[in-house]
């Protein structure tokens, strides 16, 4: 089976191509390659064409896909069974908390102790869902929160993007040409982000528990949560004279980074036990004037003893987490893809 959208060999019988995750019935259905000439596709240089070559044949050693479970070649990108991106951080099974990888079958995170059972994501094999009514709505919301438009699904699966995707937004240059798939998993609607340059993010309904690595969009503002570890005491020095310094507040076990839109750093802010920061346009210990999408106290970041929980303090516009993995969603739950907000309302 030869993939149209590549030109990549695939075993017989198989769904998506195991090199670039396209479904191969909707390739126009495959035909062995011996018999069919590869495709062309755009080239890298304006007004040519080249032809897409059959890819060598993967590296020796097999894998279990992580959601569903079948042996796949360990050299592949994406898995022919299911088309689900194997190689992508985060894409495989990881602790809800944490965001440390797990093995199938572990019950509690080896990292922070945390039982896996309660977070949907990241059951390495989940059921197929049971659930008859499948139908949910996808509505898409301007600035202000008025609806523009409505799309109705009624599939197990719906995948959105600039290109490609059962939902299109072509006028978007912020959505990736295949950015997220929302899909019914263990009767819950979870949403998951394919890979795209600029994330497929949720907004927060309730206090949010930060995780290594996690990104919040503050307003405009994307900002990277990191834990620092604590540091180790000072050997004392060898004529015990004392060292001059401030004692308050004490020692930062984790920040915050605020990243411009190439990724690079602009400002830091250190998060110690025991210190709240504030987060605004106006008012707060980090204030960002020039930002008209925050509001005047946007976000507070609570410090609850070695933890960091971020709540949203009444703001106009939310604050929004980049998902890793599967997030679960709820009715109403707001999802920022690209430039689009989308609403998703799920009939009771």
């Amino acid at each position: 089976m030869t993939c149209a959208y590549c030109g990549r060999d695939n075993e017989a019988g198989a769904q998506f191509c195991m090199d670039c995750g396209k479904s191969l019935d909707k390739s126009g259905g495959a035909k062995a390659a011996a018999a069919v000439a590869p495709p062309a596709r755009a080239s890298a240089v304006p007004g040519t064409r080249e032809v897409a070559t059959p890819a060598t044949a993967p590296l020796k050693g097999e894998a279990a896909c992580p959601f569903c479970n079948a042996k796949v070649s360990a050299a592949l990108p994406f898995c022919p069974h299911c088309g689900r991106r194997l190689t992508a951080p985060g894409s495989g099974p990881a602790c809800g908390r944490c965001a440390s990888p797990v093995a199938a079958g572990t019950r509690f995170c080896a990292v922070c102790g945390a039982p896996l059972a309660q977070f949907l994501p990241f059951r390495a094999s989940a059921p197929p869902t049971t659930r008859t009514n499948l139908a949910i709505t996808l509505v898409l919301l301007d600035e202000v929160g008025n609806v523009v438009q409505r799309f109705d699904r009624k599939t197990l699966d719906t995948t959105i993007g600039r290109q490609d995707g059962d939902i299109r937004f072509p006028d978007d240059p912020f959505m990736s040409p295949l950015h997220a798939k929302l899909s019914w998993e263990q009767d819950h609607l979870v949403v998951r982000d394919l890979g795209s340059r600029n994330g497929t993010w949720v907004f927060v309904e309730a206090p949010h528990r930060l995780a290594d690595g996690d990104l919040l969009l503050i307003g405009a503002q994307v900002i990277r949560f990191r834990r620092l570890g604590y540091p180790g005491p000072h050997a004392p020095d060898a004529d015990a004279t004392r060292r001059m310094g401030s004692l308050t507040p004490s020692a930062d076990i984790a920040s915050l980074t605020q990243l411009r839109s190439d990724g690079s750093v602009r400002d830091v802010v250190q998060l110690s036990p025991g210190r709240d920061i504030r987060v605004g346009r106006e008012r707060g210990e980090w204030v960002f004037p020039y930002d008209p999408s925050m509001s005047a106290e946007h976000a507070l970041v609570r410090s609850e003893d070695a933890d960091f929980v971020v709540v949203d303090a009444g703001s106009r516009n939310g604050i929004a987490l980049a998902a890793r993995g599967d997030i679960s969603l709820q009715h109403n739950s707001r999802i920022l893809v690209g430039d689009k907000l989308l609403r998703i309302e799920i009939p009771a």
